[in-house]
């Protein structure tokens, strides 16, 4: 009955297998694998203090029922949006429910902590991850940069890129930290079950895991750093950033090793490290046998009742037929704009990559008796379902070396577009003494939006009751000239603003 609900669920999950071997096959997540591997363990390692038959009062089954069916729903909810990580997520949750389900709710809530491991399997959300990415880009550039000066050696850092006067190193993505944060981290949960001593020792243990991995990546940085400025480039390329990154990752696990044995030496009666990890891997095997003496229960049938009527509803339901989304390419867009002339450019192809839109547009204004260019930018997605989506400026101009001045919701009035009266994201950044007037929002399927939260909230909606997940950012800037008020850049920008909204539509669908 067990291996009967597995395979029926199998359906149902698919979107979300195939989610999670696509993550694992980036660097951030090629530790997943290994994560149900580790949860097994621990949950071997857990029945070996619960003899078989050792619990004789009623399995109360219905509570694992319940986050069985929540699970299931939770799936389809996501198949339906066409989500992978929501039906990834609901996983976890069968997974949970299943062990309720087969040990009863006194027993199986016991068994949660391996359950919970699998969290670490994950991949996060597309916007938090591009969060998480800046952020930790922003703070090891800055730890970086301070290393090196402490080694003496002139050095400036201008968003991430650290300028050691004749190299320039731009602490990219794969730089943050994230893809040695999430195996230390799944490491030191482990760590924190495996350790004997105190819970706060375990708790420590795990929380030290992220702020050390950020110091520990922030010290690797410096070091390409001071190598570059001594011995030249190809410190910064090739195996030797990849060596230096595992040393790193080898750095923090001894750490873990040394805090656990710190930790002891406060205790009263120390252990030595032996006694101190439990790595006794002794029965497993017994363990895992009794996997085929799983009792049959009406909660189980159950369970494998409502997961093959689901699968078969689904299955059998027609797809709704959408309509495809008419629209021009955006390297269409008039060059001409009621005086305003405009220059599109491309972007750099590594900040392309990390775009990831399906089209776009960089364009600068420009008009005779104006004292500034006014810059177009608008980035389009066909679906924000599939790992691709909307990245807020407020995420990405601090990388550029842009401090953001100031930043608030303004209302503007186009009444010559089908626009009419509208919010956008009214900001003022500054780097050094240059500042910019930017305008922005969410264009989300006839909806101008602007919280990116909001806007991917708007997404699962719309796919779930309009079928259609497409959307875009607009942007517009325009420098603060010396001698000129934010006034006067506005009232400019509104001037190129108001011609350019008069075709968008055509570019970015209603």
């Amino acid at each position: 009955m067990l291996a009967a609900l597995v395979l029926a669920s199998i359906p149902i999950f698919w979107l979300g297998l195939s989610e999670l071997v696509g993550a694992w096959l980036t660097p951030e997540y090629s530790h997943g694998p290994l994560i149900p591997l580790i949860s097994l363990y621990l949950f071997l390692r857990e029945l070996r203090d619960v003899p078989p038959n050792s619990y004789t009062g009623p399995l109360r089954r219905g509570p694992g029922l319940a986050v069985i069916a929540l699970s299931v729903a939770l799936a389809v909810l996501g198949n339906l949006v066409q989500i992978g990580d929501i039906v990834a997520y609901a996983l976890i949750l069968f997974t949970g429910g299943v062990v309720l389900t087969v040990m009863g709710w006194d027993q199986g809530r016991r068994h949660q902590l391996p359950v919970l491991h699998l969290i670490f399997m994950l991949p996060l959300p597309q916007f938090l991850f591009w969060q998480m990415t800046i952020f930790l880009q922003l703070v090891s550039s800055q730890i970086g940069v301070w290393f090196i000066s402490l080694m003496g050696i002139p050095v400036f850092l201008d968003g991430n890129i650290i300028d050691l006067g004749v190299y320039k190193l731009q602490v990219a993505e794969a730089c943050s930290g994230l893809r040695y944060l999430f195996p230390i981290l799944s490491f030191s949960y482990l760590f924190g079950i495996l350790y004997r001593g105190p819970f706060w020792h375990k708790a420590v243990l795990f929380l030290a895991a992220a702020p050390l991995t950020v110091l520990m990546n922030s010290f690797r940085i410096g070091v390409i750093g001071v190598m570059v400025n001594s011995y030249g480039i190809s410190h910064a390329e090739g195996f030797l950033h990849f060596f230096e990154g595992w040393v790193i990752f080898g750095t923090c696990i001894a750490f873990l090793f040394l805090m656990a044995i710190a930790l002891q030496r406060l205790t009263p009666n120390p252990k030595p490290l032996s006694e101190t990890i439990d790595l006794d891997t002794q029965g497993l095997g017994t363990q895992m046998s009794r996997v085929l003496h799983t009792q049959p229960s009406a909660a189980l049938g159950a369970a494998i009742g409502l997961v093959v009527a689901v699968t078969v509803a689904y299955t059998v339901t027609p797809a709704r037929e959408v309509q495809p989304v008419v629209r021009e390419s955006l390297s269409s867009f008039p060059r001409a704009l009621a005086g305003w002339n405009g220059h599109a450019q491309l972007l750099d192809p590594q900040v392309e990559r990390v775009l990831g839109a399906d089209d776009y547009i960089d364009m600068n204004l420009f008009a005779a008796n104006e004292n500034a260019p006014v810059n177009f930018f608008s980035a389009w997605y066909a679906r924000q379902t599939d790992g691709q989506g909307l990245h807020s400026p407020e995420v990405c101009l601090p990388v550029g070396g842009w401090e953001i001045y100031s930043l608030d919701r303004h209302t503007v009035s186009m009444p010559d577009t089908i626009y009419g009266e509208f919010e956008v994201n009214r900001a003022v950044i500054q780097n050094a003494m240059s500042q910019q007037l930017v305008y922005y929002w969410f264009e989300q399927r006839g909806k101008r939006m602007t919280n990116d939260i909001l806007a991917k909230m708007s997404v699962v909606w719309d796919s779930l009751t309009i079928g259609r997940t497409d959307g875009a950012l607009v942007r517009f800037t325009t420098p603060i000239e010396p001698g000129e008020t934010e006034a006067d850049a506005e009232a400019r920008l509104l001037r190129a603003m108001e011609p350019a909204l008069q075709h968008l539509p055509r570019f970015i669908p209603e």
